[in-house]
Order: C-alpha cells, then structure tokens, then sequence
C-alpha cells in the first residue's frame, strides 16, 4: 500500500492507495508526527510513500517516515516520470501542476487533456495524446483577486464568493462578486476554446479548491476530479518503486 502527502500552501492531503485504488483520504489544516502515526497504525501495510512540497519542507515527519516504510521518495525536478515532461524550467515547476497532468494521463491515457486547477492560483496545463507535457498557464484564483481588490484600493471592501450574482450589479459589493466571478468564468471558458482549437477531442479536467464552484457555472463538458493530483503523486510513486 502506498501513502501520497501533498503539502500545498494553505492545507495537507493525504491519501492511501492500494497499487492505483484510492481507499482514504484526508484534509489537514494542520499536520504533524502524530498524524503520520495514526495513518500508518490505521493501515499497518503501508510500506511505500511520496512527500511533495510547494514551497521549502519544513516538517520534521518526514524522518519518521523514512525510519517506518520501506520505500520514500520526495518529489522533486529531477524525479523520473512516466510521462515526458518538455517544459523548459523544470526546477520552477510547480509540483500540483505535473502531478496534475500525470494523474491526467493516467486517467485518460492517449488523450488531448487541458487540466485546470483552481486553488490558490488557477493554472492551465496541456499534456497531449502522446503523453507529452507541454506546460500552460498560471493566473490569480478566486481569491487572490478579491484580495487583491481590497488590498490596492482604498476604499473596496474584501468580499467572499457568492453563489448568486448578476451582470452588471447595481451596488459595489455585488459589482466586485460579479466582476471576480465572472472574469475568472469566462477566462476559463476562453482558454478552452482556444485549446480546443489546438488540439481536437480535448478533454477537460477541473480540480482544486475551487472546482466545485465553477463546475455549476461552466458551459463547457468538463470532468471533476478532485484527487487528481493524489493520483498524479500516486502514479509516480509507482512509476519509481518499480525501476528502484
């Protein structure tokens, strides 16, 4: 069995496979040794784990996870992948974002697949029928803009999502919910059309924090996964066991 940790930036999920099976999952706002230690004495047949970080590691669990599996890898840009990985920066790749497309490809193999992660950032990531990364686009998340909104004005208050909104508004508060939400639908819709264009049979696939919002409000066929990056870490984990 296999244990995948992703530190991203504000949470930690967990999760334990069973070869390529997702059997549990967890949210963590705060992470420690402890935790490790209930998730490996609730599955005592763990014996392989992946750690990705965004950002520096600063977790102390990390030795305690070397010391009790068999096998630990953390990923990082020189890890082997089973997919061909062309971007030209691979030390500044963000680790969702090939585990994204990897878990992608694993879900969709020979497939045209745009991956949009919409968390802290929304990014935009292609990876082709041939298994080939061609890398994308990153831009503010939800938000990160209504803060941004705030935070460079003087007056603008900071606002939460809304459900319910109209174009145009007739008060601030729904003009900066709607200008947000709006925008970030159709800068969404926009860069599926103009990869749809690229590259025909595209598949799109929706993740990250935000996903579920935005799925009611896109026009376009989409498919949510929200452990798409579980599997994407899972995948390489399996893919490093095997030529260890």
């Amino acid at each position: 069995m296999n244990l995948v940790i992703d530190i991203g930036n504000s949470s930690v999920k967990t999760a334990v496979f069973k070869n390529t099976e997702l059997l549990d999952s967890k949210l963590f706002y705060s992470f420690e040794t402890d935790d490790i230690k209930r998730l490996l004495e609730q599955y005592p047949k763990i014996t392989k784990g992946i750690v990705s970080v965004v950002g520096k590691s600063n977790y102390t669990f990390e030795q305690y996870l070397g010391d009790h599996l068999d096998y630990l890898i953390s990923l990082e840009a020189e890890t082997p992948l089973p997919i061909e990985n062309l971007y030209t920066t691979k030390e500044t790749l963000g680790k969702d974002r090939i585990a994204g497309v990897t878990g992608a490809n694993f879900l969709f193999p020979e497939t045209n697949i745009l991956v949009i992660d919409a968390g802290t950032a929304i990014t935009y990531d292609f990876i082709n029928s041939s298994a080939q990364y061609l890398g994308g686009s990153i831009t503010p998340g939800m938000k990160m803009r209504f803060r941004a909104l705030h935070e460079f004005t003087d007056k603008l208050p900071l606002l939460s999502p809304n459900d319910n909104f109209n174009v145009p508004s007739t008060d601030t508060a729904g003009a900066i919910i709607s200008g947000v939400q709006s925008g970030i639908i159709k800068e969404v819709e926009g860069f599926i059309h103009e990869f749809n264009k690229q590259h025909p049979n595209l598949r799109v696939i929706l993740t990250g924090g935000d996903a579920i919002f935005f799925e009611k409000k896109l026009k376009s066929s989409i498919f949510v996964d929200l452990n798409l990056i579980l599997k994407g870490l899972n995948r390489i984990l399996n893919c490093n066991a095997e030529i260890h």
